[in-house]
């Protein structure tokens, strides 16, 4: 059966998204180097999976997508699973994102934010 490695996300700043990750979810840098067209990604996960944070040359000047779920081939969220929703929350406040969309549903709970990148966090807790 396949499984999924890494999804691969341009960012502003790759080191400060993953410093973010890092903070939130306790991963490591995989790895940090040069990449496609000149850019720079640094990989950020667990040693099975994670996620590829890009950024191109000259890309500071990008900007977000309006909104992803009406754009093909847009990222909708990058789903996180964590032991403690709560703690996980109180820590995504403390640095500054709004948590939204709270829901209970079976079989666990989740909410979402959205970093710096405009891109969605959904957290969910399987309890």
């Amino acid at each position: 059966m396949a499984r999924l490695e890494h999804v691969n996300v341009t960012v502003q700043d790759p080191d400060k998204t993953a410093k973010m990750m890092i903070s939130l979810f306790g991963w490591t840098v995989r790895w940090r180097g040069v990449a496609a067209h000149g850019g720079v990604s640094v990989h950020v996960g667990t040693q099975s999976d994670y996620i590829a944070l890009y950024t191109g040359p000259g890309d500071k000047e990008q900007r977000a997508a309006d909104n992803s779920y009406v754009q093909r081939g847009g990222l909708n969220h990058i789903g996180v699973v964590v032991d403690d929703l709560d703690a996980t929350e109180a820590q995504v406040k403390a640095l500054g994102y709004n948590p939204h969309s709270h829901g209970d549903y079976e079989p666990g709970r989740r909410f979402y934010f959205h970093e710096e990148n405009g891109v969605e966090i959904e957290v969910v807790c399987y309890d």
